[in-house]
């Protein structure tokens, strides 16, 4: 390889410079692998192989290197790529760190990924763009757990260009043996997770051998120097053009009355002008009218081109639709198997709704008990009922609504996903779609004939959902029992569904964990749910210790028909009441997650009633309930 000199052509002559820079190939790419085996120093090396480093970063750098780098007097090459403090003080990365640097004949935008097992979460980000990864294996040390956990996820991702880089070959005396042992060995792995074929290099970040041009250390090796390899490596920036057209609506452009826009960025194939195109997830068809973009109309588009379209038909059409070929739009579905990266702290809960990012759509999502979870070390299936940090298993998902989608296999921008923590916002997981349930394909919604306004109407009252929540022991029961007498008296049709009752039937194969009390509310949601259907007023009264599960009970029944009760009573008063025993019994250990002592309870934050019950008897609760109550439905009750 020609060393590369930018500045040359930018002092001579910069816009030939800026058109043969415009005209180049980019490719994405990761360096991966266990920590220390000198990912952030190889980038380092690169850039500055590379001539992307001017001279006051060289200074700085060198200046950085003798303060703070492990290489003793020579530069860390590291340092270039890892900016964070704690990354310096500890010799290693912690965050996802891009950097771009080109040569004569490629752009190459790198990501530097965490090697630590904790900071997986920050390498499968980097990995979900990427066209090519480096894994990395420290030659003194030869394939490890997370070299193993790494190859797995990328090609998990869909990454299909490979390349071992064996490092730190100047400090195993640039052995060949040792060098075939490794490649052997890891080989042996690929094969076993489906990768078929990757490149070896055998090369030493920190002096250079084999990074930008043939080592004469290693004569007995016949292949190409990596920045070689990166240069030449063909990457299927066709293959997106050749596949039907599918662009996800990211906003609706409405800059004034006379113009209405769909603007995105196309996944896949190309728009014309003309062309047919279906939106999804409602199926109508129309035509394209105007193909709209930076400086003007256009006559055509392609994949990873943003753009703004004009439909013939004025047809509904708002952000999270997907604008397809007629003729081959992608699924919609509303039950999934799907492969899980846990990438947070806290467990996954099945049965907890999330919210499930997906291309510019966003679902309620609820996730089922893991089918199984991979050992990344023998590749077995083994049985898990939750994942933990880290974690790669396979699930169902079941959404509120039907997702436009596609295999990930066939396509990443419809195929990958996000799950984000309601509560918390934090992202806890990356998720795979494999396919459709078959069972969403053959279940459909019946439609009857008698309404649930019907329903309502023939009983003269309007349905609601009385939801009592409080502390075991607070007098959610006594008091839901006595507002469903006076609602009764007046002659009302209600029914009142009762947490100890429930569970001697409805619910009496669940425990008391927290994924059974999400699947204890969950049941009881949809229950009620029901019985609001055939126009009744549903009174509940459970812990349902979570906010996150009484958001899910109050998404299943229309706007305004939920009213949240807190019966709000001091842990040390209902403690004291303990009719049942069983806060004595959870003190003393027998009775695990329990309420108050050894599971948390989340109370309301906006409850539509708060009765505290230190200042009121249950009389007193029941008569204002139903006083307030009456007050809002009125003149219907």
């Amino acid at each position: 390889m020609t060393s590369y000199r930018p500045d040359a052509l930018i002092a001579s002559d910069i816009s030939s410079y800026l058109r043969q820079h415009q005209n180049k190939s980019l490719l994405r790419f990761i360096t991966c692998g266990s920590v220390d085996d000198g990912k952030s120093t190889l980038i380092g090396r690169l850039l500055y192989d590379s001539k992307m480093i001017f001279e006051d970063q060289l200074a700085s750098l060198e200046a950085d290197s003798r303060r703070l780098g492990t290489q003793g007097q020579e530069i860390d090459f590291a340092l270039l790529v890892d900016g964070l403090a704690a990354e310096r003080e500890q010799g290693i990365t912690i965050d996802v760190a891009y950097r771009f640097f080109a040569t004569e004949k490629r752009k190459f935008i790198v990501a530097d990924t965490p090697g630590h097992e904790q900071y997986t979460r920050n390498m499968v980000t980097g990995a979900s763009t990427a066209d090519l990864a480096v894994i990395l294996i420290d030659a003194r040390k030869g394939v490890l757990t997370q070299t193993r956990r790494h190859s797995y996820l990328c090609h998990l991702l869909g990454i299909r260009h490979i390349v071992l880089a064996v490092n730190k070959m100047d400090l195993i005396g640039y052995d060949q043996q040792a060098y075939a042992n490794i490649v052997a060995d890891y080989a042996a792995f690929a094969q076993s997770i489906g990768i078929a074929a990757f490149t070896p290099i055998p090369i030493s970040g920190f002096k250079g051998d084999n990074i930008a041009a043939r080592s004469g250390a290693m004569p007995w090796f016949d292949g190409p120097a990596l920045l070689d390899h990166l240069e030449s490596v063909e990457v299927e920036v066709e293959a997106a053009r050749t596949q039907p057209f599918r662009m996800p609506v990211q906003w609706v452009n409405r800059p004034d009355l006379d113009f209405r826009g769909f603007a995105g960025l196309i996944a896949s194939g190309s728009v014309r002008p003309g062309d047919a195109v279906r939106i999804l997830p409602s199926g109508r068809t129309t035509h394209v009218a105007r193909l709209v973009a930076l400086g003007g109309d256009r006559e055509a588009a392609g994949a990873g081109e943003s753009v703004t379209l004009t439909l013939v038909d004025e047809i509904d059409c708002s952000r999270g639709d997907v604008i397809a070929a007629a003729d081959a739009p992608p699924q919609a579905a509303d039950q999934f198997k799907a492969t899980l990266v846990w990438m947070d702290g806290e467990d996954l809960l099945p049965g907890r709704a999330y919210w499930l990012k997906l291309a510019t759509q966003t679902v309620s999502a609820v996730v089922r008990v893991p089918e199984h979870v991979v050992d990344i070390n023998t590749l077995a299936k083994t049985s898990a009922k939750t994942l933990s940090l880290n974690d790669i298993g396979v699930t169902e998902i079941a959404t509120d609504r039907p997702l436009v989608f596609a295999p990930y296999a066939d396509s990443q921008d419809l195929g990958g996903f996000i799950l984000i923590d309601k509560a918390t916002n934090a992202t806890v997981a990356a998720g795979m779609l494999s396919f459709a349930l078959r069972r969403a394909q053959n279940v459909h919604w019946q439609a009857t004939e008698i309404t649930r306004e019907a329903h309502a109407a023939q009983k003269g009252q309007q349905p609601r959902l009385l939801w009592f929540t409080g502390l075991s022991g607070s007098g959610k029961s006594t008091i839901a029992n006595l507002v469903e007498k006076k609602l009764h008296a007046l002659g009302k049709h209600s029914f009142l569904l009762d947490g100890d009752n429930v569970r001697h039937g409805l619910n009496r194969d669940l425990g008391f964990t927290d994924a059974d009390r999400i699947e204890n509310i969950r049941r009881v949601g949809e229950v009620a749910k029901l019985m609001t259907d055939a126009g009744l007023i549903v009174l509940t009264a459970f812990i349902s210790p979570f906010r996150a599960e009484r958001d899910l009970a109050r998404s299943m029944v229309p706007n305004g028909e939920f009213f949240e009760i807190f019966i709000d009573t001091p842990l040390e008063q209902a403690e004291s009441r303990d009719v049942k025993g069983l806060y004595k019994k959870a003190r003393a250990g027998e009775i695990a997650h329990f309420t108050g002592i050894s599971s948390p309870y989340e109370p309301p934050l906006n409850p539509e009633i708060r009765i505290d019950t230190t200042r009121c008897t249950p009389e007193e609760a029941a008569e204002r309930i139903v006083e307030e109550i009456m007050g809002i439905w009125s003149p219907v009750l």
